[in-house]
């Protein structure tokens, strides 16, 4: 089985040159394309706007095929499944080191830092 990734697009929600730990309350993405595990393109893109459903169709729209953040809700997780983007949680660090890391698979999908009651969605800190 081979498992060499050929093309991938990964939109990594930004603060700085650090990942943010909601990807909806972020205001720009950093998106690398990656071809034989190299990164051969790096754009920034701006949010466009926190709205219910607008991020995975604005991403989809960019060819994105995987997302990394800290934490986003579990509706939006659905919806990025729906316009076929992976989404990585958990994620923390420095964009640079972080889409090193995930090129050489050593980032798995995690929980998202954002924390999930039975009574509702809560993010600390928002």
């Amino acid at each position: 089985m081979n498992h060499k990734r050929i093309d991938m697009k990964v939109a990594i929600a930004k603060e700085g040159d650090m990942v943010s730990g909601h990807f909806g309350h972020c205001t720009e993405y950093a998106v690398f394309t990656v071809e034989n595990k190299k990164i051969t393109r790096k754009e920034i893109l701006e949010s466009p706007g926190h709205e219910p459903g607008k991020l995975p169709v604005f991403l989809a729209g960019h060819k994105v095929t995987h997302v990394l953040a800290g934490g986003m809700g579990p509706r939006a997780v659905d919806l990025f499944c729906e316009n076929k983007i992976e989404v990585f949680l958990g994620v923390q660090g420095k964009i640079e080191e972080v889409i090193k890391d995930f090129i050489e698979g050593k980032i798995t999908q995690g929980e998202s830092s954002c924390t999930h009651g039975e009574e509702g969605h809560e993010c600390s800190g928002h």
